[in-house]
């Protein structure tokens, strides 16, 4: 029974997630499709995502830790529902270990020419600034 419980309550904090981060709770597919192009190397199945969803399993620790990373979240409030609402760390955390180099072009280039054209600006403020320290 707790382990069911566990499920349901996993499921609920995962659509809360993907409710709060624009994601939508929908088509298992999609969120598998939308995932897996952010994280290439940690694929999931919709088959796995619709279980997470409807409350029939709970993923790995890794699969946790990737879905929290995935969703701007912490890793222990979406798997245990412990420390508060859920946004506040991931963030920095996410800051502290930068993505490669690949997925970070890859991100790049999915964005709109106006946005790239706005992290081009950032980037070339942020070299001037230290080249000048």
């Amino acid at each position: 029974m707790a382990n069911s419980q566990a499920r349901e309550d996993f499921s609920r904090r995962l659509r809360k997630a993907l409710q709060d981060r624009g994601r939508g709770v929908g088509s298992p597919t999609r969120l598998t499709q939308e995932f897996n192009s952010d994280y290439p190397e940690r694929r999931v199945t919709p088959q796995a995502v619709r279980k997470w969803l409807n409350g029939e399993a709970i993923p790995s620790h890794d699969k946790v830790k990737a879905l929290a990373e995935w969703l701007e979240i912490s890793p222990n409030w979406l798997h245990h529902g412990e420390g508060g609402a859920g946004h506040a760390e991931q963030p920095a955390a996410i800051y502290r270990n930068p993505l490669p180099d690949q997925e970070l072009l890859k991100r790049y280039r999915k964005l709109q020419p106006r946005q790239q054209q706005v992290v081009a600006e950032i980037i070339t403020a942020l070299a001037a600034r230290d080249r000048r320290r």
